[in-house]
Order: C-alpha cells, then structure tokens, then sequence
C-alpha cells in the first residue's frame, strides 16, 4: 500500500498542535516519524512526515479531510450520489453557535463532555484496541464499544468540516466537534402523517368564520373532521392528540394566533390587541397647541342631589381636558350626565381659568356630544370643517371660541387619544380607589374587578359624598398632587421638566387671546331657526311674544335660549341683529265663561308690564344676563363667568370675526375697571425686546 505523505505544516492541524511543537517532536524521537525531503528540495526545504507516522486522531481527520476534497473535486455527473458539499452537510453546519448554546445550554455542555472523552480515547495508539475499547467505552460512557465508535465518527466528520470551512473563509469551526457529540435540535412542525388534505381541512375549519364566532372547540372540530373523512373515504386520519398539538403548533410557531383573532370578525379587538401602533413626539408640540377630550365614569359612588330635593347615589362623570405636551388636566367638570352644554361649559372654564386658555387644536372623542353640527358646524359623516364658513350656527362652537381645528379620533380605536386615556387610568388607581364607594371597574372585559358593595344601604346611611364635597375632594387631588408629581411619560419624553406644571409654566407655549365673556355666554346657549307666526314663535307646545316680533310674521328668525330656563328666547334677524326677548305665555283657552276672559285680561296686563320691564332690561350688556339665569344647577367644578374666583385674569380679549358679534354693540362694551393693559402684549413687546437686545450686542 502506497504511504501517504504530508507537510509538517499539515501535520500539525491534523494533530492540532503549533508548527514548532511538532518540529521538536521529530527531533526528540526521529525513530517514531517517517520523514523525507520534498521532491527537489534543499536540505532548508520544508520536509513531509508519513501519515502512519501521526497519532490515531490525527489519521482519522486525514481520512475525513480527503473524503471531502475528493467529494468537491468530482466532476458534475460523475456519479448520482455526488451533491454539493454543502448540501449533505451534516445539521450544525450552518447552525448558529450563540443560539444553540443560549437555547440547548445543558446539551451543548454534554457535548464538550463528550468531546473530552473522545480525544484520551483517540490518544491511546498500543496493541489491544479492541480490548481497550470495550473496557473505555463502559467506564466513561456506561454503553458499548459500538456507541464509542460511533462518536468518533460524528468527532472525525466534525473535524474535517471544520477544517474544510476554516481553508474556505479563514474562521474557526472547533466548535463543530462539540456540536457533533451534542443532540440535535427537534424539528417542529413536520407532522409527517398529517397528509397536505388533512393539514388544509384542520385548517378551513379552525378558521373558518362562524366556527371561530361561535368560540368552538378543538373537540368539536375533531368531529367535523371525521364526517368530512367518511364523506371523502380516507383511509386513515390523525389521532385527536395529533390534532390538538398541530392546531397549537399553528397557533404558536405557525404565528396563526392573529389571523385567528381576525377570522371572529373582531376587527375592534384584532386593532386594539394585535395591530402595531405608533407613539407620537409630543415634545415638540407647543403648550395648549393640541388639548385632547374626553369623558369619565367614575368607579365609586356619590350622593347626588334631584331638582326636587330627593337624592339618589349615582357615578360621577367627569369631562376634561387634558393639554398633550403638559400633561395639565383643564376644564375639569363633574356632572351626572355628560351632554353638549356641560362640553360647553368645560371649554368654557378652559379658557378663562387660572391655567388655561385658547388652544390651537382639539382632538375629540367620536362621541356625538363632541361632533354634533352646533359644536363642529359641519355633520358627523363630514370629518373636515367648512373653511367659508361664518356664522356661529356654520362655523361651530368650537371655531366661534377661538379655536383654529378639530380632529377626531377614530371609533373604537382609544389608543389614537392615549394621553387623556392613560389620564383617567391614573385617576382610577389614584384617585378612586381612595374613595369608600370604590366598586371596580365595570367596563365589558374587565367585569373581574368589580367588588360587591351594598350602595343603596351607605346611601341611607349617609356613607355616600356629596357632589360637592367628591369635587372638592378631587380638586385637591389635581392640583396639590397629580399637577406636582413626576409623570412617567414626561421622563419619557425627555422632558426638561418632569412634573405637568412645570411643563405647563416653562415650556414654549401657543398662546390666544380668549373672546369676551359675555360673548361667550351668548354661546352656551343653543341656537335655533323658525319661523314667527300671528300668535308669536311656537316652540315645544309654548307661545313665544314680543311687540317686536309683529314686523317678522311670516319670516323667519334665529333664537337662542338656555336649556336650563326656556321662559325667555333670545330672537336675531338673519344679519344677527338682536330683535327682542320673547318670553312664554300661556294658551288662550277657548270658552265663553267669564272667569276665562277676566283672567286673561289679568294675564295681557302682567304681560304688559313684564315686557315693560323686559324692555328695559334689553338694554343691558349680555355680561349681566348671567346674573338673571335661572335654572337648577346640575354640575359642580363649572367657572362662572361673572364671578371673579380662581379664574385667570386676561387683560387681553379676542374680538370674535361674527356677525353676531359685529352687530350687537353691547357685546363689545366693557367695564371701566376691565380696561387695563394687555399682557398678550406685553408678552410680544418683550420677545422683540430680546430680539432688539440681541442684535445690539
């Protein structure tokens, strides 16, 4: 048999030792290498050792080494079984190192373990091999020689793919001996008794729409598909535990748990779990440039006080405003009900009280309190405004205020509104929690923290807040604690200040002069058109009468009035000019007895002299009708417009672009201890101040 010969260089990777290591090797004991001079060479020529010569391990990977550079140096179609190397690769060729030791951490230690026995074996080089073998093979591996031998094919394999790789792009592939002796990764998914009909049938019925609706189970759909194999005759089907382990490799590493989700026609909770969303940079808003609404129910219980001196309990809504690069809660109402007017009167608090003011956007929940055509002035399929617009009614509340926009979010989507959502979770876990009528949470997926409590019996026991000690217990919570903690989503931002007031006080801000507040109140009332008949305006079964309105019969008029107090009708021309007050009377009654007609004589007299009086009063500025408002006061944290509390000083007004306003010139007069001079001003002359400064300098 032809010796085979190697350089030294070769050598020593076979044996796995340094070049000059195996050099002296050879010289300490040049009786146990065959060695001899390259072809041609010179005695400084690099010299070739017999491969007989090497150590067992070492011939093993020669064998290994020279299968491979056979297999690659085939010629194409040579022989069938030839592939391409790295085809027939064994399975940690290719497999991530990081991976499978973060992942098969025990296996892959096992395998070093391994690794060490295999090479003391391969060491051992005298007679008596078999011998050795048996005896080595159950002291270190408890098993066999023939798993010994086995390993050390898996070992040799490994080496010489390693070696080759390594001559290939020059990496270290050591690792492949370890992962060579370490268990293979399990392959999930195969299901190989699954037929591709059977894995399309499992599948057409788990997500099939009605089946998924219905909430059905993996036993039901085991039975549906044995009607569907005796219908097609097939042979054989899966077992039910097959099944079962297949629907949860689909729902798992298949990642079919989303289409799932959406195969239930849930399109609400397929985006409200599963869709990815986005976070918005509120930092590089302005204070007061977006303002999200929204409104609240609380989770706990008050005393809530009838217009007719009876109490029942009830859950407080609050309806606020939260500005989204602060995070400040502003315009904060408590009612029973929310509705158009008490949004309304919260925008209104916004914007006169002592941390307020115009914002420049709102974005609005989709409710119809929040989109209805008097406070957009456009329909709720509409979602754009009418930019032509320009009176009140066209224009909107909102626009009428001051306000430049609003958008609106999306139904049922709650994360497009985060700030002021996350808001009212703070509230609860803060606030409400605190209160002795905390109930839990009632909303539909969250049923499981409700706590029973005997409301009705803390009611008549006199347990139970009243609205106005709940708000003043609120009050105190927003401004002495939520307003002057550290918010979460402030250090998120990286804000410079981490509590909403200093963000509020110190951040670049949008700043808008606010409208008159008798203008204002003009506002808050709601705003009708009709048509003025012979008998007065006919409105909800009442007559409306004024000498003023005898020159319109037959047009017709637009009239405001306040919900709270229907006995007076603020009656405008179509130009917006006021024409009278109208107030109610009641119906003739038809009859010939005399007691009628004496009493309504009595009736035209005090109808007279209330108008007499009304006629005087006309004359008044709209800031002193809030004085003559009557009506039961069904909220509480509301800003009054007359009174002069908490509420922020603007020496500044708006001058609103309505005709309403323009001609009506006692919407335009103000006090005389009103007249002082303008912040809004003073605040630009000092910015062009430090511009002029900056210049100088």
């Amino acid at each position: 048999m032809t010796e085979m010969y190697v350089s030294l260089k070769e050598a020593a990777e076979l044996e796995e030792i340094k070049y000059n290591s195996l050099v002296q090797k050879i010289r300490r004991s040049p009786e146990k290498y065959q060695v001899k001079k390259a072809d041609g060479s010179s005695d400084k020529d690099l010299k070739l050792v017999a491969v007989s010569s090497l150590s067992k391990s070492a011939r093993n990977a020669y064998k290994e080494r020279e299968k491979l550079r056979k297999l690659a140096e085939a010629p194409a179609g040579k022989c069938e079984t030839i592939l391409d190397i790295r085809q027939e690769a064994p399975w940690y060729v290719g497999t991530d190192i990081e991976w499978y030791m973060s992942t098969y951490k025990e296996h892959y230690f096992k395998g070093i373990e391994l690794r060490n026995i295999i090479r003391k074996f391969l060491e051992y080089d005298d007679r008596g091999r078999t011998q050795y073998a048996e005896e080595f093979s159950e002291k270190y591996l408890g098993k066999n020689k023939r798993t010994l031998y086995r390993y050390i094919e898996s070992y040799n394999v490994a080496l010489a793919w390693a070696d080759r790789l390594g001559k290939e792009d020059g990496c270290n592939y050591e690792f492949f001996t370890v992962l060579a002796l370490s268990r293979k990764p399990k392959q999930t998914g195969m299901f190989p008794s699954f037929t591709p009909e059977v894995k399309q049938a499992i599948q057409n019925i788990w997500f099939d729409k009605e089946f998924a609706l219905n909430q059905q189970t993996k036993e039901n759909l085991y039975e549906v598909l044995e009607e569907l194999a005796a219908i097609k005759h097939w042979e054989y089907i899966p077992s039910y535990q097959s099944v079962v382990r297949y629907i949860n490799y689909l729902m798992t590493e298949g990642r079919m748990s989303n289409a799932h989700l959406l195969a239930k026609g849930d399109i609400k909770e397929y985006k409200n779990k599963v869709m990815v969303k986005a976070s918005r940079n509120t930092k590089a808003l302005q204070v007061m440039e977006v303002v999200m609404g929204d409104e609240h129910t609380f989770d706990c219980w008050v005393s809530y006080t009838m217009p007719n001196g009876k109490t029942k309990p009830i859950r407080p809504v609050l309806c606020a405003w939260v500005d989204v690069r602060s995070r400040t809660v502003m315009g904060d109402i408590i009612c029973e009900h929310a509705n158009m007017q008490i949004l309304k009167q919260s925008l209104l608090k916004m914007l006169y009280q002592e941390h307020g003011g115009v914002p420049k956007y709102l974005y609005i929940d989709n409710g119809k309190d929040y989109t209805g055509f008097e406070m957009t002035g456009r329909s709720r399929k509409e979602r754009h405004g009418n930019e032509l617009a320009f009176e009140e009614e066209v224009r909107g509340f909102y626009k009428s205020i001051g306000i430049l926009d609003d958008h609106r979010a999306k139904p049922y989507e709650a994360w497009n509104k985060g700030e002021v959502e996350r808001f009212f979770e703070t509230v609860c876990s803060q606030f409400s929690k605190k209160m002795a009528s905390y109930t839990g949470t009632l909303t539909g997926s969250r049923t499981d923290a409700k706590i029973p409590k005997d409301i009705e019996k803390m009611h008549k026991a006199g347990q139970l807040l009243t609205m106005d000690e709940f708000y003043a217990e609120w009050d105190k919570w927003l401004h002495e604690k939520y307003e002057h903690r550290n918010h979460g989503g402030l250090k998120k931002q990286r804000e410079e200040w981490l509590t909403p007031w200093e963000v509020y006080e110190n951040a670049e801000r949008y700043v808008k002069a606010a409208p008159p507040k008798s203008y204002a109140t003009l506002l808050m009332m709601k705003a009708e058109k009709v048509l003025v008949r012979n008998i007065g305006i006919v409105r909800n079964g009442y007559e409306y009468r004024a000498d003023e309105l005898y020159d319109y019969n037959g047009k017709k008029v637009n009239i405001r009035y306040d919900p709270d107090d229907i006995t007076t009708l603020y009656v405008f021309d179509q130009s917006g000019k006021q024409i009278c007050e109208a107030v109610s009377q009641e119906l003739l009654t038809f009859g010939k007895v005399s007691d009628n007609e004496i009493s309504h004589m009595k009736m035209q007299d005090r109808q007279l002299k209330r108008d007499q009086e009304r006629l005087k009063n006309a004359r008044k500025p709209f800031d002193e009708i809030h004085e003559e408002y009557a009506g039961f006061k069904s909220t509480v944290g509301g800003i009054d417009l007359t009174i002069e509390g908490r509420v922020r000083k603007d020496k500044m007004v708006a001058f609103p672009q309505s005709k309403l306003y323009q001609k009506n010139p006692e919407l335009r007069e103000k006090k005389a201890d009103e007249e002082t001079e303008s912040t809004y001003f003073d605040k630009n002359a000092e910015k062009a101040l430090k511009k002029l400064r900056a210049l100088e300098g």
